[in-house]
C-alpha cells in the first residue's frame, strides 16, 4: 500500500508516519508540499500515486482564523478540494482529519456523526467546508477528533506543564467540556481506517469528557503535581477573552465506530500518563 501524509511535521502528521513506517510513504511537510497550492498537489499525488491519502494539515490556529480568514478558507477547505481532485485521478482512498468545531456546543448531549453542524467560528466553519470538499474523492473517510494533545507540537498538555513550572497557581475555565485526544492513539485508529478504507464519517476521540479545568488536574496528576494548584473559572472570566468562541460542549459520541463493531479508543487518562512519562523522559 501506497501511502501519501500531509503535514507530517504536525503533531498528529508525526504520529502518523511514525504508524505508517514500513509502508511505501510519502510524507511531505508543508514546506514541501502546500497544499494551497493546486498545482503542487495534483503534481504530489499524481508522481507517487498512492492508495491513500491521509490528511491531518490544518490552519488551526483558532483565534488567528478570525482575522485570518483567507488563510483558514485557503489550509482547511480549498486545499481539501485539491487533495480530493488528485485522488480522484489516481483512485486513492482519502482520510481527513476534522474537528468539533463544526458544532456550536449548544446541544445538552453528546454530538453524534449525524447531527448537523453548526460552526460558531472561522476556523470551525473553514473545517465544515473541507469536511464537504473531502467527498468529491472516489471514496473518502472523514475523521472529526477533539482536544488533541500529544508528544509533539504545540499543545495543552505542554502549555499546562509549563504554566505549572512557572506559577504556584493554575486558571482554567469549567464551562468547556470534551473529549482530550492524544495523538498517538488518534492516529492509531486513523490507520485502522485508512488501511481498510472504510467510508464515511467517525467520531474518533478518547474516552472521558471533561472540562479543561478537569483536565488541567489531570495533568497535574499525571506529572506528579498537587492537582488542587489549579482553580476553575468560567469562560466569561477570561482575561483577555478569546476571539474566537469555543464550543461549550465539544463532547463527541464515537457513535459510527461503535455501531460498526469497531472497538472506540480508551479513557484519556491511560493515554495521558503515557504521553507525560515521555516528554519527562524526553525533556
Amino acid at each position: 500500500m501506497r501511502v501519501l501524509i500531509t503535514g507530517a511535521a504536525g503533531q498528529v502528521g508525526r504520529e502518523l508516519v511514525e504508524r505508517f513506517e514500513g509502508y511505501d510513504l510519502a510524507a511531505p511537510d508543508r514546506s514541501s508540499l502546500d497544499i494551497g497550492d493546486r498545482d503542487a498537489v495534483l503534481g504530489a499525488v499524481t508522481t507517487f500515486e498512492p492508495d491513500v491519502v491521509v490528511n491531518p494539515a490544518a490552519f488551526t490556529a483558532v483565534d488567528a482564523c478570525e482575522t485570518e480568514r483567507d488563510a483558514a478558507w485557503r489550509a482547511n477547505a480549498l486545499a481539501v478540494r485539491h487533495l480530493a481532485e488528485g485522488c480522484r485521478l489516481v483512485g486513492a482512498h482519502l482520510v481527513h482529519l476534522s474537528t468539533d468545531y463544526v458544532f456550536d456546543g449548544t446541544k445538552p448531549a453528546p454530538y453524534v456523526e449525524w447531527d448537523l453542524p453548526a460552526p460558531a467560528s472561522v476556523y470551525g466553519a473553514s473545517k465544515l467546508g473541507g469536511e464537504q470538499e473531502a467527498w468529491a474523492a472516489p471514496s473518502t473517510t472523514v475523521v472529526r477528533t477533539s482536544w488533541v494533545c500529544g508528544r509533539y507540537g504545540s499543545n495543552m498538555v505542554k502549555t499546562i506543564r509549563r504554566v505549572a513550572a512557572a506559577n504556584p497557581e493554575l486558571s482554567f475555565v469549567d464551562d468547556q467540556r470534551g473529549h482530550p485526544t492524544l495523538a498517538d492513539d488518534l492516529a492509531r485508529m486513523v490507520q485502522k481506517l485508512a488501511v481498510q478504507r472504510l467510508p464515511g464519517l467517525f467520531h474518533v476521540t478518547n474516552a472521558g469528557a471533561v472540562s479543561w479545568y478537569e483536565f488541567a488536574r489531570a495533568v497535574l496528576e499525571a506529572s506528579g503535581e498537587d492537582p488542587d494548584r489549579v482553580r476553575p473559572i468560567s469562560t466569561a472570566d477570561l482575561d483577555p477573552p478569546r476571539p474566537a468562541p469555543r464550543p461549550a460542549n465539544s463532547v463527541l459520541d464515537n457513535a459510527a465506530l461503535r455501531l460498526s463493531g469497531i472497538e472506540p479508543l480508551g479513557d484519556f487518562r491511560e493515554a495521558l500518563a503515557r504521553t507525560v512519562a515521555w516528554l519527562e523522559a524526553h525533556g
